[in-house]
């Protein structure tokens, strides 16, 4: 018995190493008739193993080149597009750069240092301390997303007058929310109860529309 690790890797495993071993016979045919005929056969079977790719652009024209492709490039025949450069197939694209910043505590990420900054500018009064207050909330928030079991408030305060270098500190007796899903359920309940509301109001309306009638 033969396995497929002892034998040649496929280029497209999407297609099979049936449509590889097509190729592979196409290749060998002896007239350019014959070989275009197989290779027509074959860009068809493989527009069946792929009918999703039909809303692509340019399509038939893609598997032609994949024929090429797996061909090595050396399936002398008749094609309705010109053969892939080799050159161009092989090349591999440039590597991009994977961003680099400096977060220096990663469960909290770049938007809460950018909110601190915005909150350092701000004027002193109701406004800022209010922005303080939601930075801190959505600090144990993102800290408990983490870690589940729970962080005091006395932590968060700390570390956003550290983050802050000083400047950002919540007026005292501030109470964060308890959890983040906590803030979920209120926003259910809240809803649940407004949907219980508009019911029981349709409710009376049709109730009242029966008696009228």
């Amino acid at each position: 018995m033969e396995y497929n690790t002892s034998r040649a890797s496929l280029i497209f495993p999407e297609y099979g190493r049936a449509i590889q071993e097509m190729v592979n016979y196409a290749k060998e045919l002896p007239t350019k008739e014959e070989r275009t005929a197989a290779a027509k056969t074959i860009v068809n079977a493989m527009a069946v193993l792929h009918p999703q790719q039909k809303d692509m652009t340019d399509y038939r024209q893609k598997l032609w080149d994949h024929l090429f492709i797996i061909s090595d490039f050396n399936l002398d025949c008749e094609s309705p597009y010109p053969m892939p450069d080799p050159e161009i197939v092989s090349k591999k694209p440039k590597t991009i750069a994977y961003p680099q910043k400096n977060i220096r505590m990663r469960h909290y990420g770049s938007i809460v240092e950018k909110m601190i900054a915005e909150a350092k500018n701000m004027e002193e009064g109701a406004e800022r301390e209010n922005v303080i207050e939601q930075i801190a909330n959505f600090m144990k928030a993102s800290y408990l997303t983490w870690n589940r079991d729970t962080v005091s408030d006395e932590l968060i305060f700390d570390q956003l007058k550290e983050f802050s270098g000083g400047l950002l500190s919540v007026k005292e007796d501030t109470k964060l929310a308890t959890k983040f899903v906590d803030l979920q359920d209120t926003s259910r309940n809240r809803n649940h109860h407004n949907n219980n509301n508009k019911n029981h109001r349709s409710g009376k309306k049709r109730n009242g529309f029966n008696r009228g009638k």
